[in-house]
């Protein structure tokens, strides 16, 4: 009896150790060819061979970030901006991405001045885009995988001194685990609370309203970052970094 119970219980213990580590196994990919035409200074080959990746399932901080400089090398500067903020919304924290989003920002014809947020709402948004979602997510794994391993040490061992040790690393892996998962969730929602998109249109009018024969209120240019508010009927409501709102047409950008 006692040992089916053991058994049953090791069973289990692959059941779970199964679910976590084949999905591990199925990321795994090759490293595109397309490195090779940008280090040969084929970008438009490049930029082409990156963006079949994307269309066939492949999303990467490194893959949109290698994209976006193909198409900068193109002179493509809304493109280059649009898949560094894709790299960007993957790994918010990683300073190569975010050096070149300024470093392109330069080159662009709007200079917005952005509203100060409340120190806290600032310091809470720096920290949870401070990790890469993927790495969190990952981490995730990796700590609960280490945790069931823990337990099962825990199931199996007959040292008190064993059990007390591996089932309480277990309970603060999976504490830590959970806490990771919090924080890739957070900056999830972040994002999904704050869609961007970025101009296309070399010079666009915004409208107080969704109709062509509303009045304009400002101009904006090619490659400038606007926050999503809604969209109508064809036409977008966006703000811009400064608080300042109104209409444009949905052909005129790319969400980001």
């Amino acid at each position: 009896m006692i040992l089916k119970m053991k058994l049953s219980k090791l069973k289990t213990l692959v059941y779970i150790i199964a679910m976590l580590v084949l999905p591990l196994l199925s990321f795994g990919s090759k490293e595109p060819t397309a490195n090779a035409l940008y280090a040969q200074g084929k970008f438009e080959d490049a930029a082409k061979a990156y963006i079949q990746l994307i269309n066939s399932g492949h999303r990467s901080p490194a893959l949109y970030y290698n994209l976006g400089n193909a198409e900068y090398k193109l002179g493509e500067t809304p493109s280059a901006l649009l898949y560094y903020e894709k790299a960007h919304k993957l790994a918010p924290g990683d300073e190569d991405i975010n050096a070149n989003i300024r470093f392109v920002n330069l080159k662009t014809t709007d200079k917005i001045d952005e509203t100060p947020e409340f120190f806290i709402t600032k310091w809470w948004h720096e920290f949870i885009l401070s990790f890469s979602v993927n790495g969190l997510a990952w981490g995730s794994i990796i700590l609960i995988f280490a945790a069931s391993v823990l337990l099962g040490v825990y199931f199996f061992s007959n040292s008190v001194i064993v059990k007390k040790i591996s089932f309480y690393s277990a309970l603060s892996l999976l504490f830590i685990g959970l806490i990771n998962w919090g924080i890739a969730a957070s900056q999830v929602n972040y994002f999904d609370g704050h869609k961007q998109a970025i101009i296309f249109t070399s010079t666009v009018n915004v409208k107080s309203g969704p109709l062509n024969n509303s009045n304009t209120l400002f101009v904006l240019h090619e490659g400038t970052k606007i926050n999503v508010i809604d969209t109508s009927n064809g036409w977008m409501r966006i703000k811009l970094a400064n608080g300042n709102e109104g209409w444009l047409k949905v052909s005129d950008v790319k969400e980001i």
